[in-house]
């Protein structure tokens, strides 16, 4: 029997009725067969980057954030738009893992999803992460996207999923083409 591919899901949201933290709920219910996807924790505890902090230690939530995408087969990143970019908590989360010794998202393969009440669907924060992502030797997988627009209209009526077939068929969709690209990339 093959090994489950692990694959760490980041919710880049820290807000309770966030979109995005709808699609992470909705990811266990249509990852294809052998792959196992798992919530990592909130980087709300996480605070701000600043060098002097690094210099006495770093916090150990940032340390445990790394190990467990440092230990995953892959990673989901799942957010919402800020101001056309990436959010400052995400962004900051990201700033401190970069500087972890043996930097854990370098050659990790890194799938991107995002939604919005807005059309575009959080595209423009995809293109901010990706550059960032590449920065940091993460292979981005690019094709199926992930952009889910007038989100508002497509979770469930208690908001903690996606319940928009349609949507949940593209995401599938992209789940499914993401598992040989991880096996490949990344399985350890």
């Amino acid at each position: 029997m093959a090994r489950e591919l692990d694959v760490l899901v980041i919710c880049g949201s820290l807000r309770k009725g966030s979109y995005n933290r709808a699609i992470c709920n909705t990811l266990p219910e249509l990852a294809p067969e052998g792959m196992r996807t798992t919530l990592a924790p909130s980087f709300e505890p996480i605070p701000i980057y600043n060098a002097d902090i690094q210099a006495t230690g770093f916090p150990p939530e940032v340390t445990a954030y790394g190990e467990a995408i440092a230990a995953a087969d892959g990673v989901i990143i799942v957010s919402p738009e800020y101001n056309y970019s990436v959010p400052g908590g995400l962004k900051n989360l990201i700033d401190w893992i970069s500087r972890l010794p043996d930097q854990p998202f370098k050659g990790k393969p890194v799938a991107l999803q995002s939604a919005s009440a807005s059309m575009l669907g959080g595209a423009r924060m995809q293109y901010h992460l990706r550059q960032t992502m590449v920065f940091l030797n993460a292979h981005v997988f690019l094709t199926p996207e992930v952009f889910v627009g007038s989100a508002g209209q497509k979770v469930s009526p208690d908001g903690e999923t996606i319940a928009d077939e349609g949507t949940r068929k593209v995401i599938a969709t992209q789940l499914a083409a993401f598992m040989p690209y991880a096996e490949k990339i990344g399985a350890k």
